[in-house]
């Protein structure tokens, strides 16, 4: 069964959606995988991997770089995991949504496919910090071609032009992509004239398709090749985040790139070093730099800084991206988060994951110092994701697509084996720096599943403690409080029970307002709720009603804007008159109950203290609000 259509695809211009949105996705989406040149082929022949730059060696090399950009790549997630959209949205967070909304599985396996895909999430953002540095790192590094004694002045560069390619996220993915997008062009062209000259050269390095040279290169090298497989990854790095960024400009735009432009350029580029290593086998220590004749390096060091540049902008709005699915699926805790497009949806920009990111970048540049060093960082983070999104695949062939037990374990299994053997050669590069991906992961995914954990507590302790609305109601007309004209809104999670609010609202005061809405703002796991069935509304009597809004984990809740569009008793809401009431819970982490670990509960509490306030998450006005707090130990 075919994926539905893309949302967003459905009513652009076809020349303008060509044109306009196939660049910006070029300098947007490509920007990681464009950027590998720079080091893979340098990283595999490493000194350090004891792997000469023999012809054999060459050869078997781009054997592997080839078959795995068109099996991983152009095979895996162009024709089958962009395929697994959830209404338009990519991402392995979005794919766990997918696969755990299928029928009714066992508690035991949605508890497993959601951790899993939790782990997955939080290893990228470990490659979110990993990808600027070591793609700037490289670019600056080409510099010492030009004059040796530049080494001193690499790391300040580097970290200057970090901070300027974070510095630019505000304005958006759109104007961002529409910046980036001729530049990572010109960089496509160019890398890929660079690769057919030294092609026309020595042609015969086209003989490196054949796949007979990669399993001779394992034959001949035995476990030093595992060790180069780990560097052969670096090619495919950018995969994951080609799909958390589908969202951005759907899946034609993506595709058509790829098959157009970036695969045949990539190639051509791989190839031409392969043919420059053949002719020069002391050109193994940077083939990427000597393949520009003396002239053009300075101007082609400019450009790949450029590039390097823009590789990290797939990345880092993969991770706006993810944080706002995990904010709203509540794995998260509230955070701003900016819209960047009137006109486009998912173009988003997260402050603080920005700023945030952008230090543990200045960190890894600093502790690392070269992208060799950080080489063996690169890589674990995503080569475990992607073992996480081919299980998550399995589960959306089989339930969703309807594939049977054999079609879907025959793709899936057949990727599997290959994703492990990457995976298992990046495991080896844990100790030179792979843990810090592995920490960062770690770390993340505590936070996730202790916010979880600690909101569904925080909802039983509230629950327990909740007077059910129908007794509050018999109670209110044996003891009828004072009315006044106008509208109070409650909000509250629990679509069931009386606000605490409400309570302490008529205990202390005493009075009540003549229409009382008590509202609910519900999380689906889709990315969006039609416009139509966003409210659903039911009066409950004596001028109470009850009014619960929905919306997609890809969404920005809007209560004031969904609130007019709402009609109680034959006509619009007026929120000019009305007053929002919220309660707002402080935690107290305590040993007398029954919860988490007291360390968890701590941290939950800080979360939940440092967390975007409701008022400015709803987009409420912030001078119709009021706010009653009540002390919860969990």
């Amino acid at each position: 069964m075919d994926s539905p259509p893309q949302a967003n695809e459905k009513h652009r211009p076809a020349g303008r959606f060509l044109s306009l949105t196939s660049l910006a996705a070029l300098g947007v989406v490509y920007g990681d995988i464009g950027t590998s040149p720079i080091y893979a082929i340098r990283e595999s022949l490493h000194p350090g991997h004891q792997v000469a730059a023999t012809a054999p060696n060459v050869f078997g090399v781009l054997s592997l770089i080839f078959w795995a950009l068109v099996i991983i790549i152009a095979v895996k997630y162009q024709v089958f995991v962009l395929r697994a959209d959830n209404r338009g949205e990519g991402g392995i967070l979005s794919l766990t949504s997918l696969a755990t909304s299928s029928g009714t599985p066992r508690p035991r396996v949605h508890s497993f496919l959601v951790l899993l895909g939790l782990f997955g999430a939080a290893l990228l953002y470990g490659d979110t910090m990993i990808t600027p540095a070591v793609t700037v790192l490289s670019a600056v590094e080409g510099l010492e071609l030009v004059a040796p004694g530049f080494a001193p002045y690499v790391v300040p560069i580097a970290l200057v032009i970090i901070v300027g390619v974070f510095a630019v996220q505000r304005r958006g993915t759109a104007r961002v992509g529409a910046l980036f997008g001729p530049v990572m062009l010109l960089w496509f062209t160019t890398i890929a004239a660079l690769g057919i000259v030294h092609i026309i050269e020595t042609p015969g390095v086209l003989a490196a398709i054949d796949p007979r040279h990669a399993l001779s290169f394992f034959a001949a090298n035995g476990g030093r090749s595992v060790l180069v497989l780990g560097s052969v990854f670096l090619v495919v790095t950018g995969g994951e985040s080609l799909y958390a960024d589908m969202g951005h400009f759907g899946t034609r735009p993506i595709r058509s790139t790829w098959f157009a432009l970036v695969m045949p350029a990539l190639l051509l580029n791989y190839f031409g070093q392969g043919a420059l290593i053949l002719n020069d086998p002391a050109a193994a220590e940077n083939p990427f730099f000597l393949m520009a004749p003396g002239w053009a390096i300075v101007p082609f060091v400019i450009l790949t800084a450029s590039a390097a540049v823009i590789a990290s902008q797939a990345v880092i709005s993969g991770a706006f991206s993810l944080t706002m699915q995990a904010v709203q699926l509540g794995y998260l805790p509230r955070v701003a988060i900016e819209h960047t497009s009137e006109h486009e949806r998912g173009q988003i920009y997260v402050p603080s994951i920005n700023w945030l990111l952008m230090l543990c970048c200045i960190g890894l540049v600093i502790g690392f110092r070269t992208s060799s060093a950080l080489a063996a960082a690169y890589g674990v983070a995503v080569a475990t994701a992607m073992v996480v999104t081919t299980c998550m695949l399995f589960v959306v062939a089989r339930e969703h697509w309807r594939w049977s037990w054999a079609a879907a374990s025959l793709l899936c299994g057949a990727l599997l084996i290959i994703d492990l053997a990457f995976w298992g050669a990046n495991m080896l590069r844990v100790p030179q720096g792979g843990w810090f991906a592995l920490a960062i992961a770690a770390v993340v995914l505590g936070m996730m599943t202790t916010w979880k954990t600690g909101r569904a507590i925080l909802s039983r302790r509230m629950a327990a403690s909740t007077l059910p609305f129908d007794f509050f109601l018999a109670d209110l007309k044996e003891n009828p409080p004072r009315r006044f004209p106008g509208t109070a809104i409650f909000m509250f999670r629990d679509a069931a029970g009386t606000p605490p609010a409400l309570l302490h609202s008529l205990q202390h005061f005493g009075v009540l307002r003549q229409r009382v809405i008590l509202l609910s703002v519900e999380t689906a796991e889709v990315p969006r709720i039609p416009p139509e069935q966003r409210a659903t509304t039911r009066a409950l009597g004596d001028g109470f009603h009850r009014i619960v809004l929905r919306y997609g984990f890809m969404e920005d809740p809007n209560v004031p804007r969904d609130l007019a569009m709402v009609r109680v008793e034959g006509r619009p809401l007026d929120l000019k008159e009305a007053t929002f009431l919220l309660g707002r819970e402080t935690v107290i982490a305590s040993e007398r109950k029954v919860g988490m670990s007291l360390w968890r509960e701590r941290l939950f509490g800080v979360m939940a203290r440092n967390a975007r306030a409701a008022t400015s998450f709803f987009h409420l006005p912030h001078e119709r609000v009021v706010e009653l707090g009540v002390q919860v130990e969990i």
